[in-house]
């Protein structure tokens, strides 16, 4: 296994999403994964537009924002891109680079395929999605 593999099965690995996620799992992700460069400014995933990445942030900083109203910055392990892969819906958020970003990028038929190949990571995406909806939901109703 390569440095930068290494390299992104750590970082997968301090991703809330993959918890208790195995490294057997985690190197099988990481050899899906592509490095993205993107400059600032540069739109990652467009609201309306069908997803067709999942993506985790590796270095820099990433906006998201919805109906132009600005929802969460996203840095370092956080992940976005999962819903509209998943269901094959719109994307409901934009996500742009504030400064220079580099993300971890798997492709929608590549996470389809990891989730077949692998219950425990399917398991902690269901986690991962639902926590989100909790704290969401929370939020919301406080």
């Amino acid at each position: 296994m390569g440095v930068a593999r290494d390299q992104h099965v750590e970082l997968l690995g301090a991703c809330r999403l993959f918890s208790g996620v195995g490294r057997d799992v985690l190197e099988l992700v990481a050899s899906r994964a592509t490095e993205v460069d993107f400059p600032a400014g540069h739109v990652i995933a467009r609201q309306g537009e069908i997803g067709t990445g999942f993506f985790i942030v590796v270095e820099g900083q990433a906006r998201v924002i919805r109906d132009g109203k600005h929802l969460a910055d996203l840095g370092p392990r956080d992940f976005f891109g999962e819903l509209s892969v998943l269901d094959g819906q719109p994307r409901n958020a934009q996500v742009a680079a504030v400064g220079p970003c580099r993300c971890l990028a798997v492709a929608s038929w590549d996470l389809e395929a990891l989730l077949a190949e692998s219950p425990a990571l399917a398991l902690a995406i269901i986690r991962g999605l639902a926590a989100r909806l909790r704290a969401t939901t929370e939020q919301a109703t406080h």
